[in-house]
Formats: structure tokens, sequence, C-alpha cells
């Protein structure tokens, strides 16, 4: 690209290559913020109780039904920067909190709406920050001073929390039984340090297996293994199980130097195989011995240790994934095992049951019943892969904002009655500010506003009417006052049970603020030129004859 800067001999300076493309200033800005409202727009139908879920195809020809803010914007594939900031919006706020993915999506376009507005204003992008972080940090107080403090133990505010975030979701039908499921997981898994409730989510593990409905959907208070037992003469039901947990594999290893045996005679050729028996055989012993009945092995099993395994009567299940060995140390008690002669009595985990079930087409170890479980199974069912994976998403949202409220203990109201009362105190805030800043917190103020106008927009009542009465409400300090969407009536939000964890609210409105500042700040774009890809036969000499220099035929 030629540069304006000339050179003594009149000549342009070229600085960047050739094909490279450059936009600056407000055309730089108008594109980024064109693009990060464009992804916003695309989830924004998806928001609510009464959105529309889109159907994703891949280039492989997968496709995925969702509502899910994250997983729309994963499986999107977008191609520009911009877009692609704002599709790590949505990452990071479900990494973060788990749910609100498309809450946070949507302000942070409307942000980007407004700080355009102001942009032809002429007032400078820099401004306009630094009044989006002063109101983010006023929204922040506001909602922690109107969030209302829960009891942990509250099961049923618990399962009103799950419930509203699966309000949205394919499985709204069923959502009061996938609730009860995912709090029951979340605090079996509850541990208490230092005086603080914790929750660490991937203590449940989701299996999802086709066929049944999902209210066929079970809670295992241990560990189901989507394997199959390897030998068939092996018990296939095994009650008050002692487990063994073994990283290391049970079959003859391979040296790690080079070593070569000489075997000249068949009577060598025995002796070497016998001796191979032997050591399977007394490694199994050495399991049997400490009372073992059932092994759960990380690597493989020879077919030798299979045989002396099933003639003892002892149940084993290979290759099983690192992750699941370490969800069954949790859940039995167990402790992983890396060399068989350090296993010990102690070592053993143990289960009320362990039993090989057929569910739909495949075979699952069930480890049941455990003492005191602190890793537990969600076994997911449903009548196709698309609802069995909608559940699946739901499922984890349950879970996570269940971990919310039980680890921060504070919920606000939902149905955008929360999203109102920061509008307002943002307003009420920007009078005390004088110079431009201020109406950088009156359009923080008015883009908050587009949760309660999308979500009666999507259910098919007039944004307008119902933006004016929840106002209205709110001035009157009824500041519970929401959109139930059931009813299409402005209610008391915390009464009728739509509720969720403050912290959600907060990082959505974190991670929006963040992505309309970054986007903001760019005021030059300098695209190289994309390389061309060869096509086949094309070399050094392109277009010479054989693909070589100067016609050269091709060795």
């Amino acid at each position: 690209m030629v540069v304006a800067a000339q050179a003594l001999a009149g000549q342009p300076i070229l600085i960047l290559k050739e094909g490279t493309s450059r936009e600056t200033g407000r055309n730089a800005q108008r594109t980024n913020i064109m693009v990060g409202r464009a992804v916003a727009e695309a989830v924004r139908s998806s928001l609510g109780p009464k959105g529309m879920d889109k159907m994703l195809v891949d280039s492989f020809g997968d496709v995925t039904i969702t509502s899910d803010g994250a997983t729309i914007l994963k499986e999107m594939d977008v191609e520009h920067p911009a877009a692609k900031m704002m599709v790590e919006v949505a990452k990071a706020q479900d990494d973060e909190a788990g749910d609100g993915t498309t809450s946070a999506v949507v302000i942070a376009g409307e942000l980007l709406k407004y700080a355009e507005e102001l942009l032809d204003q002429d007032i400078h992008s820099t401004v306009i920050i630094s009044g989006y972080r002063k109101a983010q940090e006023v929204a922040k107080k506001i909602i922690e001073e109107t969030a209302i403090k829960v009891d942990p133990e509250d099961v049923e505010t618990l399962k009103k929390v799950a419930e509203t975030a699966m309000a949205s979701k394919v499985v709204a039908g069923t959502k009061g039984f996938l609730a009860d499921i995912a709090v029951q997981a979340v605090k079996m898994v509850e541990e208490v340090r230092d005086g603080k409730r914790l929750v660490d989510i991937d203590n449940i593990k989701v299996e999802k297996k086709e066929g049944e409905s999902i209210t066929e959907t079970t809670l295992v208070k241990g560990i189901v293994i989507d394997k199959e037992i390897v030998h068939q003469d092996m018990p296939k039901r095994v009650e008050n199980a002692k487990i063994a947990l073994l990283q290391n594999p049970l079959e003859i290893e391979k040296t790690e130097m080079d070593a070569k045996i000489r075997i000249t005679t068949p009577e060598q050729m025995k002796a070497f195989l016998d001796e191979e028996t032997k050591m399977l055989k007394e490694m199994v012993e050495k399991i049997r011995e400490k009372g073992a009945n059932v092994v759960f092995c990380q690597k493989g099993i020879d077919d030798i240790a299979q045989h002396f395994l099933a003639k003892a009567g002892i149940v084993a299940v290979r290759r099983v994934k690192k992750s699941d060995m370490e969800k069954l140390a949790k859940a039995t008690g167990g402790k992983l095992v890396t060399n068989l002669d350090d296993l010990t009595e102690e070592d053993l985990g143990y289960a009320g049951l362990v039993e090989e079930r057929k569910i739909g087409e495949d075979y699952m170890v069930f480890v049941e019943d455990c003492k005191n479980p602190r890793s537990v199974t969600i076994l997911v069912r449903g009548g196709g892969k698309h609802i069995v994976d909608e559940a699946e998403r739901s499922i984890h949202d349950a879970i996570c904002v269940t971990r919310n409220v039980i680890e921060d203990g504070k919920i606000v109201p939902g149905g955008g009655a929360i999203e109102i009362e920061i509008s307002k105190g943002l307003r009420e805030y920007a009078e005390t500010l004088s110079g431009r800043e201020q109406l950088a917190v009156k359009a923080f103020a008015d883009a908050v506003e587009i949760i309660p106008k999308t979500l009666a927009t999507n259910a098919g009542l007039d944004q307008i009417n119902k933006l004016v009465e929840l106002r209205a409400e709110h001035q009157k300090k009824n500041m519970n006052m929401g959109l139930n969407l059931e009813t299409g009536k402005a209610e008391d939000m915390v009464k009728a049970g739509i509720i969720e964890p403050a912290r959600i609210k907060i990082q959505a409105l974190k991670s929006a603020t963040e992505a309309a500042e970054m986007i903001l700040r760019i005021d030059d774009v300098i695209a190289a030129s994309k390389e061309k890809t060869k096509k086949p036969g094309e070399g050094a000499g392109e277009g010479a004859p054989g693909g070589m220099p100067g016609g050269a035929p091709p060795y």
C-alpha cells in the first residue's frame, strides 16, 4: 500500500505490502460498530422464554438447533475481527457465570448503537468510554444494593432460579423436573472451605443417550461410564463393590530400551509365553488379594489378564478417560494407583452397586450408591440428538445458576426488572455529572433497557407500552416489577418466582461494557492481503510447462 509521505525524489514510500487494505478514522469505527450490532441483532430474537431458536448448519452439514447465545455465536463461525470480539463476550460470560450470554451480547450491541449516535454529535470516543465505565460501576452498585439475600439451603428458591434459566429453552415444558435434578446434583457436590460454600461443576458429569423422553433423565449418585465390561464371563452386577482404580495397564509392557530375545526351539517359545502368562496371573492375584472385586483401568487390559480376572469373579472396565477416573475417585473415595505393587486395601473405593446396563443401543457401567459421593452423574435422555443436546445445554445453565446462588447467596428479580431499576438509577446519577460524560451515562441507561424491550417484542407485546408501564412502577419504588411473559403483564417477579443470580447481571454488564470499549477504541484497521492458495500443478515457475523454471521438464 502507498502511504502519503513522499521521498526527497518525489517518489511515494511503500510501507505496507501490496494488497493490504486500510480503513481509518470514523469509517473504521462505523464499520466495526455496524458489525458488532449485526452480531447482537442475530441473537436478539432468541432472548427470553418466548424467544425463537436458531438452526445452524456447519460446513460438514451437522445441524445444531438452539436458543443458547454462546452456542449460536460459537457455531456461527464469524470472520470479521469485530464480530469475533462479540463472540469472546459470550464466551467470557459463559465461562464466568454460565448463563446470560444472549443478554451480554444484546447489551453490547445496544451500547455500540448509542455510542454511534454520540460520535455523530462529535463527542470523542474517549469521553464515551469514560462515561460507560462510570455507568457500569454505578450499575454494579445498584445490583448489589437491590439484590435479595437468600439462604443457600433454601432448595425451593434454588429450583426457581434454575427454572428461570431453562424457561427460554426447548425443554421449558419439563423445566420443573430438570431443575429438581440440577439442584440435587449441585447440593451433592457442594463443599464448605474456610466458611465459604464452593461448587466445582466439573464434579457433575453429564452423559447423553438418545432414546426414551426427557422425563426419563436421571440423577445417578455416583458415576456412569460409557464403556462395557471387558469379558463376557465377568459378573454384570456387583453389590458392595470394592473398586481398584488403576492408571497402569494390565499388560506386559515393552521395554524402554531396544532388546532382542533369541528363541531357537519350541520349548523356549513355550517358556517365554508361560512366563508372560505367569506375570499377568500375578498381577491379577495382587488385585484379588487386596479384596478388590471391581477394576477400572485407564489403560489396556491384556486378553489373558481378562481371563484370569473373570475366573476370579472380578469385574473390569478398560480405557476409562482420565477425567472419568478422577470423578470415580471422588465418588467412591478410592485412590488412583499408578503402580500395582503400591495397591493397598485403603486405596480401594466403595460403591453399593456396580452394574452394566443397556441404554439405547449401547452398554454403560453404573457405579451407584456411593457413601458420600463428591462427584455425580446426570444421564440425559431425549427423543433425538437435537433434543438431547439442547437438554444438556439447559441443564448446564441450570447447574451454573444454582452454583452462583449457593456461592454468592444473592438473587435479583428477572423479567427486565433489574434493568429498569439500573436505568432509573443511572439517569439520577447522570444529573450529578457535568460535561459530555453525562450524555454517555444516559446512553448507557437507555442501552440496558433493551432487555425488557426485547423480552416484550419476542413475546408479541408492544415494547413502548410495556416499557412505560415498568418505568411508572419503578418510580413508585416497586423495584421488583418486571414482565411476566406468561400473562403479558407487569408483576412482582420475586412473587412470580422469576429470579436470577446477581452474578449473571453484574458479569453481563462488565462483559458488554468491555466489548463496546474495545470496539470504540479502534480507529485504524489494517488488513493484510490474504494469501492465494495455489492450484494443483502450480509451482515455482508458474505458467511454465511441467511447473519448472524456463519450461524444463520435471524429473
